[in-house]
């Protein structure tokens, strides 16, 4: 027999001999009780270190090579991100500040000695709107008024809006001066904003529309103008017999034209120079390879069989303010005769 001391104190201490259904004892306030497993092959975990030990878990500290690699990217990462940046923003500053002057010596075979040196202002893509606005016609013709040409051309894209939104913008064209006066023909921006009230009014402004047409310049050639093809929808789009069908092919033919792809039209008919804008000069990346896939050329001199194209890069800008490659002008064409 079991003496009954015996049985309390096996009770008391949780061990085998006490009997089933006795408690363990309860822990003190503030201390955990630990039960071992029963059974020789039982194992028993390592109790927690106290608040204040060492974990056996720390974290490793970062090796040099990670923490180069993460110097390198991150100093990568910000370079691209700040010539990103002053990329914009010199090219922003480019288009805000105003084209520069280009100037452009074009021989023709037919040209009388007496227009050896005619100097044209070639301008184009001024594309007044909400951010380009008075100011920056009136810098254009400031600029334009400097190089004291004998005719300007504005050849299309003038605007991006009505004349009851820019006509104000607009005014200080009546200000171009140059001897044998101003001409205009369209761009496609013209028919997203009504041509026809736009070429009347470029007309109140003093200068000439020329509008499929013909005029004689005193100096010995002829200039000659074409409506853009986006206003074919409209019926006003180029026609080329009407502007040089009938002319002397003995004469020098100069013909303004926005969209430089009508170059074909051009050879055709005889023209000795066409001078176009449209393409900005393709702007921005990646707009310069669109620009090269949708134009025969995209700024500057070619020729086409007898026939020589130039494209201004343009004034202004179409879309955000901005040009990176491709800097706006203007463009002082001087004819010169292989007679002088």
């Amino acid at each position: 027999a079991v003496a009954p001391e015996a049985v309390g104190a096996a009770a008391r201490a949780g061990g085998p001999g006490a009997p089933a259904g006795a408690e363990a004892p309860e822990a003190p306030e503030g201390r955990d009780v630990v039960v071992a497993p029963e059974g020789p092959d039982a194992v028993v975990a390592p109790e927690a270190p106290e608040a204040g030990g060492i974990s056996a878990a720390a974290p490793a500290a970062p090796t040099p090579d990670l923490s180069r690699r993460l110097f390198v990217n991150r100093l990568v990462s910000g370079t691209a991100a700040a010539v990103a940046v002053g990329t914009v923003g010199a090219g922003t500053y480019g288009v805000l500040r105003g084209p520069r002057v280009k100037r452009v010596t074009v021989p023709l075979a037919k040209l009388p000695r007496g227009a050896h040196g005619y100097r044209i202002a070639v301008v184009s893509d001024i594309h007044l709107g909400p951010i380009l606005g008075r100011a920056h016609t009136q810098r254009i013709v400031d600029t334009i008024n400097a190089t004291q040409p004998d005719l300007v051309a504005v050849v299309g894209d003038l605007v991006d809006g009505t004349v009851q939104d820019l006509g104000p913008a607009a005014e200080p064209l009546a200000r171009l001066r140059a001897r044998d006066g101003s001409f205009f023909v369209t761009g496609n921006h013209e028919y997203f904003s009504g041509a026809d009230a736009w070429v009347d009014h470029v007309r109140e402004l003093g200068m000439h529309p020329l509008r499929n047409a013909r005029v004689e310049i005193g100096a010995g050639f002829d200039l000659a103008g074409v409506d853009d093809v986006a206003g074919e929808s409209e019926g006003h789009g180029p026609d080329f017999g009407k502007a040089l069908g009938d002319r002397d092919r003995a004469r020098t033919a100069v013909l303004l034209a926005h969209q430089p792809i009508v170059i074909d039209d051009a050879v055709r008919h005889g023209v000795d120079l066409q001078l176009s804008g449209h393409t900005h000069g393709g702007q921005l990346w990646p707009g310069n390879y669109l620009a090269e896939l949708a134009n025969p050329t995209v700024a500057g001199l070619e020729r086409y069989g007898d026939t020589q194209l130039y494209v201004s890069r343009g004034a202004g800008a179409w879309g955000p303010p901005v040009r990176v490659g491709a800097p706006s002008d203007i463009t002082v064409v001087e004819l010169a005769s292989r007679q002088a």
